[in-house]
């Protein structure tokens, strides 16, 4: 599907990973649709651009391998990226569907294993997080140790500590919490408080940033 002017027509499938406004701030013509559920991919038509980002995990099934590859195969091309979207971008990678961003990579190259690691639970009306990335504290700990606020040490642990807590209910202050039970230095959690308030990171939301500058060069004929 290609719009009047001869640009590709961009479905975006964006929840928390991203805000809507700074999404459409950098690709504003995009139909930015819910986090995928099982049977949306096959609502795309022909010839449309979709930018994967988003998808349930608990609230419903999100679109399996074959149900992406069954969209690919009626002519849509499909970009992943961050969250579900790099999921199955590696899944389908031979078979066409194209990663974007260090996430994908990251699953691609096996450092990273799980879905776990970009599940999140968010409110369904505004996408706001109710839990975290697993990979986004891992991202936000990993500067906190660069930044020298916790030794690397103590960063190990912590990212133990995060993948122990079952994903709904995985937050920076659930794992310092348990840090504290399990002794980790005080004086080093109560810096990291600090830092996560105005410093936290989202490798999520930077990957989603990378695949949407993508879109609109690739929309726009010029990739």
């Amino acid at each position: 599907m290609s719009m009047a002017d001869g640009r590709r027509m961009v479905v975006v499938f964006l929840g928390p990973s991203l805000s809507r406004d700074e999404a459409m701030r950098i690709l504003p013509d995009a139909e930015y649709r819910a986090p995928a559920r099982k049977g949306d991919m096959l609502k795309v038509e022909s010839g449309a651009v979709v930018g994967l980002i988003d998808g349930v995990f608990l609230q419903d099934y999100p679109p399996t391998p074959i149900e992406v590859h069954t969209a690919m195969a009626k002519g849509v091309k499909v970009f992943g990226a961050a969250s579900l979207g790099a999921l199955r971008a590696v899944e389908l990678e031979r078979l066409g569907m194209v990663g974007i961003g260090r996430i994908f990579r990251l699953y691609r190259e096996g450092r990273i294993e799980g879905d776990d690691e970009v599940a999140v639970t968010f409110d369904s009306n505004d996408y706001s997080l109710r839990s975290e990335a697993l990979i986004d504290m891992r991202y936000t700990l990993y500067h906190a140790y660069k930044a020298g606020v916790i030794s690397d040490g103590t960063r190990r642990r912590l990212v133990r500590i995060a993948k122990g807590i079952y994903f709904p209910y995985r937050s920076y202050d659930a794992m310092i919490s348990r840090a504290r039970e399990e002794g980790v230095d005080g004086a080093e959690l109560s810096a990291l408080e600090s830092y996560i308030a105005s410093n936290r990171r989202s490798l999520k939301g930077e990957d989603s940033i990378k695949l949407l500058k993508f879109l609109r060069k690739y929309s726009n004929n010029k990739i």
